[in-house]
């Protein structure tokens, strides 16, 4: 498995952002306090322009993804304002972000919960599941979480969205 890969799933999980839609397009210069912080102005996050956009958010990484981050940067294979370049062109694509988590889930053998509670194949594996998987995570294998932290990590416009998807979650 590439660092270039592992790391744009990592990032994405660790800051509950859609791998679709905003990790593309997150530069280097988004990194702060030694990539231990993501910085993600209005214009790149997801349902921008609208009257209710979100506010500039810094969110803050894990331990292990700034470790993850600064060895991708000092090693990375190619130099381009985008934190994760595709091969062909400056910024990798909503298609090559869907390629990537499609090829790591195939690699892992993960296998994701569906809907009716069976295991799904790696084939089913979207960047989306791995959003819902960040919400998950939160409610039941780390403390002291509410739905407020869910919402506050994947950056919901409303406690009613996130109340909606994750609280059937919180009652198992």
């Amino acid at each position: 498995m590439e660092l270039n890969d592992s790391g744009r799933v990592v990032v994405s999980m660790d800051g509950g952002m859609p791998l679709q839609g905003e990790l593309e397009e997150v530069d280097v210069d988004h990194l702060r306090d030694g990539n231990t912080a993501l910085y993600l102005p209005t214009s790149i996050q997801k349902d921008y322009p609208t009257d209710s956009s979100p506010p500039p958010a810094t969110l803050e990484l894990a331990n292990d993804v700034s470790r993850l981050l600064s060895s991708y940067l000092t090693n990375r294979w190619k130099d381009s304002d985008a934190l994760f370049p595709s091969r062909s062109s400056d910024r990798i694509t909503t298609e090559g972000v869907r390629n990537v988590v499609k090829k790591l889930a195939t690699e892992a053998g993960v296998r994701p919960y569906l809907l009716d509670g069976s295991r799904g194949e790696p084939e089913q594996v979207t960047p989306h599941t791995l959003r819902h998987s960040v919400a998950y995570r939160m409610t039941t294998a780390e403390d002291g979480n509410e739905l407020y932290d869910v919402r506050n990590r994947l950056r919901h416009r409303s406690i009613t969205t996130t109340e909606q998807v994750y609280d059937h979650i919180r009652r198992r």
